[in-house]
Parts: structure tokens; C-alpha cells; sequence
């Protein structure tokens, strides 16, 4: 899940140029379309814990792997969801890296298994298994719970430790929320798809300024001048751990349901249908076969990516060929240790500041999703499912199941939504 930044143009355009025709005429475009797609990619395994050069990899190689099963046919970009954070930090603290990639691998099996349901039973599956009164507070429950995450980062606070003073660090927070805000707002162009990456670039603009003013070293260039220039990304071996995988599985649900949301608005943008052709069935297996090879590479799990799109819409580059140079140009660079120690000096407050607007942005869509019901939202039989959902997501509440196994959190919430929305009456007139 990822920020939203569209045109504000109606795209009008016919689509006689979304056929995948692949040159290097392309790879410019291409590695433009990465440069979008960049800011929101490597965020999550900053956040996370997870080796950047293998989201990198895993981005490049699920784009990929998307592509061969629709047979090249949609123009969109696969890389890290962010969805999935708060569970990935959940899981590494609780049952290791190893376990929790295990998960996520798994997450990107329930994928595989959805589309086959899809083909079973029509798209209509999906919505009538997951409806919005399910979704959407499950969404709105990813973003809030994430919200002490953004404010500690923001603050200069990683964990019990006070790692840069709290009025230094909320300057640095607030010059790169700032720059994220203003760019997403009144940017033109291609730069209105940016703003994590001018936010990032004004929040350290910032640090090295801030810090030769003041005397103070809030930029350690050490990663940087210690890593290699070649380097190959540090993979995780699985493990597949019933506990972790229980627990990450029901957070796939809303990735899922966005999945459909983004496959519509490419087709809008190309005046192409890819819910028919080459169906929502096959674009939801390749999304689950890419989550599925990240998870057992040690990657985040990959969402098709809302700033791609944008970055489509004002380009009118339709071709997918250019999502394969995108892909490309993305597994080159996760052999750039280079790269991998420069990302290690963004100051942490940098991106606290930043995510204090995407997690909220996050919780918006789910506010969104909500919105689609109109009246019926204040149905009793609705307000009692989101009601639950909310509170159990974001109260803390665990369940035990046997030795090793909980279910809490965004998990616990999403099956809490699912059962519900099964064994309540509906509404009587």
C-alpha cells in the first residue's frame, strides 16, 4: 500500500500504444518509472529491518514474474507493500527474520490461492467474501497502528533510546514532512510523483546543515564510506513457522482487495479493461507468485504501485516493455552496496517525518473504502463489525492458541472482520 499522486488531468489517450513492444528506446522511461517508485520502495525495509538491495531484487524480480503470467499485457510495477510493516516488525521481534519471511511467502500463497478462487467463482468472490465494512477499517486499523512508529522515529526515539536530541530531531521531521507535503501538493510533472524522495532529500539537506551550524553529527557517513561498491544482496533462507504464518495471512485480506483498485485505475488510464484481459484472476496470481518468491528471498511482499501509475498518466508511456527496463534497472541496483550505505545515512527523524504522512495517508484510504457504503454505514449490522474491528486491532487484544501460536493485532482484526461479516444477520427493513 502505497501514496497515491495521480495527474489532475484526465488522461484521454488511446491505447494502440499498450502493446508491449521492447527496445532500448525504452530504457530511459523505464529507468525513470524506478526513480518514482524508489522513495516508497526502500522506506519499508528501512522501517523494517529488511535488506534494501533485496527489495530492490525482489521488486525487480516480482515485476518480472508479474509480467510472464499476464504475458506482458500491464503497464504497472510490483515492490514493497506497505501494508505489511507493522507485522514485519511484529514477526522479526517476535519469531526472527527467517520465520517472518516464511510468513510472507505464505501471504503471497493465499494470493495464488484467490485467484484460483476467482477463477472458480467470478471476481464478485472477492467482493462478496470482503466486502468495504471488512476492509476498510482493517485498512484504517494498518495506518493507526502504525502511528507510534512514525511519532518515535519523528522524535529521535528507537526503542528506549534517545538517539538525537527531541528538538533537533522534530526539526529534521518537520523539514522533510514539510517538502513531502508542499510536493505532493503543488508539484508539477513528474515531480508530483516524488514526494517521498523530496522529503527525503529536504529532511537531509536539513541534518547537513542543521549539523554544521550547530556542531552537531546527525549524518553518520560511515555506512557509506565502509560499504563495498559490489555487493550482492544479503537473501534470508525461510523458515515456514505455523505461528508466523498464521499471524501475517489475515493482513494479506486488504492488500488483496487493493489489488483490484489498481488494476481498475491502470485500465482506466490505458482505456484498456485488464479485469478481462488478461483478467483479475491472472494479475492476482502473478502479484501472489512475485509476494511469494520476495518472502522466500527475504523481501517485503509486492503490491502493484499507485506512483507508477501517476507517473503512466503523465507520461502516456503505455508500452509494459518500459516496466521491464523499470525491473531491470532495479535488480543492477541491489548490486550497489554503494547504494545500500547511503540509504543507512538518512537520519531516522528524516523519515519519521515522512511516515507521520503516509501512515495517515494509509488510514485515509480506509476511511475511503468506508465511504463507498453511503448510508448504509450507519446501519447498525455495519457500525457493529467496524466498531469491532477498530478495537480489537488497535486495543492490543491477543488470543492464544496452544503453545507458539497467538493471533493479534491487524491479523486478529482482519479474521475478526471476516467471521463477522459471515454469521451476522443482515439488516432487517
Amino acid at each position: 500500500m502505497t501514496m497515491t499522486a495521480t495527474s489532475d488531468r484526465t488522461p484521454v489517450p488511446e491505447a494502440q500504444d499498450a502493446d508491449y513492444k521492447f527496445s532500448p528506446k525504452q530504457a530511459l522511461i523505464g529507468a525513470q518509472m524506478l526513480f518514482v517508485a524508489f522513495g516508497a520502495l526502500v522506506l519499508v525495509p528501512l522501517l523494517t529491518g529488511l535488506d534494501p538491495s533485496v527489495a530492490l531484487f525482489t521488486a525487480g524480480l516480482g515485476t518480472l514474474i508479474f509480467q510472464i503470467v499476464t504475458r506482458g499485457q500491464v503497464p504497472v510495477f510490483l515492490a514493497s507493500s506497505f501494508a505489511f510493516i507493522a507485522p514485519i516488525i511484529y514477526g522479526v521481534q517476535t519469531w526472527g527474520m527467517a520465520a517472518t519471511t516464511g510468513g510472507l511467502a505464505a501471504a503471497g500463497l493465499l494470493y495464488v490461492a484467490l485467484s484460483f478462487a476467482i477463477r472458480a467463482f467470478g471476481a464478485g468472490f472477492m467482493h462478496r467474501l470482503l466486502p468495504p465494512v471488512v476492509v476498510g477499517p482493517v485498512i484504517m486499523v494498518i495506518g493507526l497502528s502504525l502511528a507510534p512508529v512514525a511519532v518515535n522515529m519523528a522524535t529521535g526515539l528507537a526503542g528506549d533510546t534517545q538517539v538525537m536530541p527531541k528538538d533537533t530531531a522534530l526539526l529534521l521531521a518537520a523539514a522533510a514532512l514539510g517538502a513531502t507535503m508542499l510536493t505532493a501538493i503543488l508539484g508539477r510533472g513528474i515531480m508530483r510523483v516524488v514526494p517521498i524522495l523530496a522529503g527525503v532529500a529536504a529532511g537531509y539537506a536539513a541534518a547537513l546543515i542543521l549539523g554544521a551550524v550547530t556542531g552537531q553529527n546527525l549524518v553518520d557517513t560511515a555506512p557509506l564510506a565502509s560499504a563495498p561498491w559490489f555487493a550482492v544482496p544479503e537473501f534470508v533462507t525461510p523458515e515456514f513457522n505455523l505461528a508466523a504464518i498464521l499471524f501475517i495471512l489475515p493482513v494479506a485480506i486488504a492488500p488483496a482487495i487493493e489489488h483490484f483498485g489498481d488494476i481498475m485505475a491502470i485500465s482506466s488510464v490505458t482505456k484498456r479493461d485488464y479485469m478481462d484481459k488478461p483478467g483479475i484472476q491472472n494479475t492476482m496470481l502473478g502479484d501472489g507468485l512475485a509476494t511469494a518468491a520476495a518472502g522466500i528471498l527475504g523481501g517485503p511482499p509486492n503490491t502493484t504501485y499507485s506512483e507508477v501509475t501517476g507517473a503512466v498518466t503523465l507520461t502516456r508511456a503505455f508500452n509494459p516493455a518500459i516496466m521491464t527496463w523499470a525491473a531491470l534497472f532495479a535488480i543492477a541496483l541491489s548490486f550497489a552496496g554503494k547504494l545500500s550505505g547511503a540509504l543507512a545515512t538518512i537520519p531516522m527523524p528524516v523519515m519519521g517525518g515522512i511516515m507521520i504522512l503516509l501512515f495517515g495517508m494509509v488510514t485515509v484510504v480506509g476511511l475511503s473504502v468506508l465511504a463507498k457504503l453511503g448510508e448504509a454505514l450507519s446501519e447498525a449490522r455495519n457500525m457493529v463489525i467496524i466498531s469491532t474491528v477498530l478495537i480489537i486491532g488497535l486495543g492490543g487484544l491477543t488470543l492464544q492458541f496452544g503453545e507458539g501460536f497467538t493471533l493479534a493485532g491487524i491479523g486478529l482484526s482482519g479474521v475478526a472482520g471476516l467471521v463477522l461479516n459471515l454469521i451476522l444477520p443482515k439488516q432487517r427493513d
